[in-house]
């Protein structure tokens, strides 16, 4: 009988597993929509890559290869960006979220938790991961009640009888990043060496044929350094895992071994990541894989007409919303002004920032390389381009020293010394924009990053040496600057939480204790300029300007700076 029995099951387990043969999967990635669920901005009629045309690849190769042989995946930060999240994350609550609903509609098969998904704040994330069919994944997101993961770890898709697990984690540096308010509950695990934990759990109690570990980490240079970026690192010293997705820094890579493949589609759906696992099955058993990795760039101009027609409604509510006239702009603001020295872009925000007690100081950067917002009526859509990120205010204690440490940080991050043969004022650098691969001259580093001060007069030497080029002489009252004294300085919640790494590195602030030294807590940065639109209707430049609130700074000596500044913006705007 139990001879009997055991050839049963036997059978059964064999009836129940591959059958022999090859079967080739395709792993087609996507990472930091940021808010592109629409073909077409609100305003101008203008096409770019979005959800509807990562549907319309999507369901030709399915077409191609069959539904069971195509596995889609989000690396993460798709509820920021573009009004379309902003509009269902705070705006219309009450219907369920149009991501959840276009995820479901595309049928993908596990989205990471980004970065920028957590500044949404609990009401968004836990609204949507409990609205959506398709699982939320964020292993080292770990609810501190408990010590198990807030969202979901991992994913067991079963496909012609093989198991194919998708492990997500999200960015470990949240907790430095944000305010720990949009975190509450959670604590985040470093990827190293937490997510060879995972995969070795998920390996001894699942049995998984093929391991895919997606992480909202940048690429990085694989040297361990960086706990922003840790995809290479993962790709490098993983252990049972058939690929690595990226995400976070929109560089678009691929590298391959022949047991691994790593893959960051970029950003912004301009292309599709592709890994191809052939596996062959003998006797009911796996024997080998073959493995292969490429990017396709999408055709934003080809869309899924269907998904275009089911979501109608809701872009028309987006629109309506966003072609709100708002107030008047007296002057163009152009973000590339910033780099040269004081601009209305940043004016406005330092305006912004003062106009909230107690600030006596400000600390802001131009939030895109090139934006621009041209004189006359503001719509509700160029609050978006005058700031684009979900950012709080954060009215924080810092000494004199401190300040002017960070700005040292901050315009070594921006331009160069010159003399002894350097050429280039700002730091730029010939050759194909990492994010984009389009050819010219770009900045070395993030303009977003690129902290100018306002409440104080001073001066930034560019033929002196990091440490020796920032004189503050005063406060924009005339009161004497002194590095002994404490002030009270504006900046933003990324900055704040150790963003960039001004304060920390810089200033040396433990930004990891940064609630020690908060004064005030403001709304959104975007919420402070819708409100500063309401009360005055008009941004005036010689009101943002006013040197009796927000001081004065340049680059000096102004001979030698102005035309090496002319000369680096004619090269990075041509």
């Amino acid at each position: 009988m139990k001879k009997i029995l055991g050839i049963i099951l036997a059978a059964t387990a064999i009836a129940c597993g591959p059958k022999d043969g090859e079967y080739t999967f395709h792993l087609l990635t996507t990472n930091d929509v940021h808010g592109h669920y629409f073909d077409s901005l609100y305003v101008q009629p203008q096409v770019r890559g979005s959800l509807m045309s990562v549907s319309a690849y999507v369901d030709s190769l399915r077409g191609e290869w069959g539904r069971e042989n195509v596995i889609l995946v989000d690396a993460g930060d798709y509820l920021q960006g573009d009004n379309a999240a902003y509009y269902f994350n705070f705006v219309d609550t009450v219907s369920v979220h149009l991501y959840a609903r276009m995820v479901d509609y595309i049928g993908y098969d596990a989205v990471v938790v980004g970065n920028h998904d957590i500044e949404t704040g609990h009401p968004v994330y836990d609204r949507i991961s409990g609205q959506m069919k398709t699982p939320m994944l964020a292993a080292n997101a770990l609810d501190t009640s408990d010590g198990k993961a807030y969202f979901k770890e991992y994913v067991i898709l079963k496909r012609h009888g093989l198991k194919i697990a998708v492990i997500g984690c999200t960015n470990p540096n949240i907790g430095n990043w944000l305010s720990p308010k949009l975190w509450s509950g959670m604590e985040f695990k470093n990827l190293l060496p937490y997510a060879q934990e995972l995969v070795d759990r998920v390996r001894a109690e699942e049995k998984p044929d093929v391991v895919i570990f997606a992480a909202h980490t940048g690429s990085g240079e694989g040297n361990g350094k960086y706990l922003e970026n840790q995809g290479l690192d993962l790709y490098q010293t993983l252990r049972g895992v058939d690929m690595v997705v990226a995400a976070h820094d929109h560089r678009p890579r691929v590298e391959q071994t022949d047991s691994i493949v790593f893959i960051n589609s970029g950003s912004h759906c301009r292309n599709l990541g592709h890994g191809v696992l052939t596996l062959k099955v003998e006797g009911g058993k796996l024997v080998s894989k073959t493995l292969g990795s490429s990017l396709i760039e999408l055709d934003k101009g080809k869309v899924d007409v269907k998904m275009q027609k089911a979501f109608r409604a809701d872009f028309e509510a987006v629109r309506a919303f966003t072609k709100q006239e708002v107030g008047e702009l007296t002057v163009d603001l152009k973000t590339r002004d910033a780099y040269c020295g004081m601009s209305d872009y940043v004016n406005l925000i330092h305006t912004l920032s003062l106009g909230c007690a107690p600030a006596q100081i400000s600390f802001a950067a131009p939030l895109t390389f090139n934006g621009f917002v041209k004189a006359g009526t503001i719509l509700y859509n160029d609050l978006f381009t005058i700031y684009p990120y979900e950012n709080q205010l954060y009215v924080i204690r810092m000494t004199g020293r401190e300040v002017k440490d960070a700005l040292e940080y901050s315009y070594d991050r921006w331009i160069n010394t010159l003399g002894a043969g350097q050429k280039h004022l700002l730091k730029i650098r010939e050759g194909a924009d990492p994010r984009t691969g389009t050819k010219g001259w770009s900045f070395v580093n993030r303009p977003y990053n690129f902290d100018s001060a306002a409440g104080g007069v001073y001066e930034v030497d560019v033929t002196k040496p990091y440490g020796e080029r920032v004189q503050i002489s005063t406060l924009a009252d005339g009161t004497p600057f002194n590095e002994g004294f404490e002030y009270n300085v504006a900046v933003t919640s990324y900055r704040a939480t150790g963003g960039g790494s001004i304060l920390r590195e810089g200033a040396g602030i433990d930004t990891g204790k940064i609630e020690e030294r908060v004064v005030e807590y403001y709304p959104e940065i975007r919420e402070l300029l819708y409100d500063y639109l309401l009360k005055n209707k008009i941004i005036d430049s010689e009101i943002i300007g006013d040197p009796s609130v927000i001081g004065s700074w340049k680059f000096i000596p102004e001979k030698i700076a102005t035309p090496a500044l002319r000369a680096d913006m004619a090269l990075l705007f041509q």
